[in-house]
């Protein structure tokens, strides 16, 4: 059996969850770790609360396609986006979805499905969902083994520049979440 030589992250939503900014995130705490790294994004026209998805893969060697195929994590934040996109994770994959958006699931997937319920969490702790996003990127930190979650703290602190301490709140409530 030939091991993998990429990780492959998808994340789907609503426009205005922070789905873009998370694969940019991942992408810039890849290319500190000295990773290759490309990162794909689509939403459509409606951009605030329409379709959104971002792509991003991570390898030691050269990417030959920016596509995530078989992502090794999926985070859905939206019932369509669970729906559209459960099919392509593997046995070995990762489904992320928020149960804020998500009600129902899919049980004969074979790959692992955990519920991360960052709307609520952010809603609980900080009393609104702007959080949600770092609360999503601290637990998806601490499962992807390429990236160190200093790096990524690092990085989401840079690409997002306000509200840094609650940001860090949310990322570590997140990481010790799962």
């Amino acid at each position: 059996m030939t091991q993998k030589k990429r990780t492959e992250i998808v994340a789907s939503g609503f426009g205005g969850q922070g789905v873009v900014r998370l694969g940019q995130i991942i992408g810039e705490a890849g290319v500190k770790k000295g990773l290759r790294v490309t990162m794909l994004k689509s939403h459509g026209t409606e951009m605030r609360g329409g379709y959104v998805r971002s792509q991003v893969v991570l390898s030691d060697e050269g990417i030959d396609s920016p596509n995530a195929e078989t992502p090794d994590f999926l985070i859905t934040l939206s019932k369509a986006a669970y729906k559209q996109f459960k099919h392509m994770v593997p046995d070995h994959g990762l489904l992320l979805y928020d149960p804020g958006f998500v009600d129902e699931i899919d049980d004969t997937l074979k790959c692992t499905q955990k519920a991360l319920p960052a709307r609520d969490l952010s809603n609980e702790k900080f009393g609104k969902p702007m959080f949600a996003n770092s609360i999503v990127l601290g637990a998806l930190s601490g499962q992807i083994d390429l990236l160190d979650k200093d790096v990524v703290l690092e990085s989401m602190l840079e690409i997002i520049p306000k509200f840094q301490d609650l940001n860090k709140e949310a990322f570590n409530i997140g990481y010790n979440y799962l």
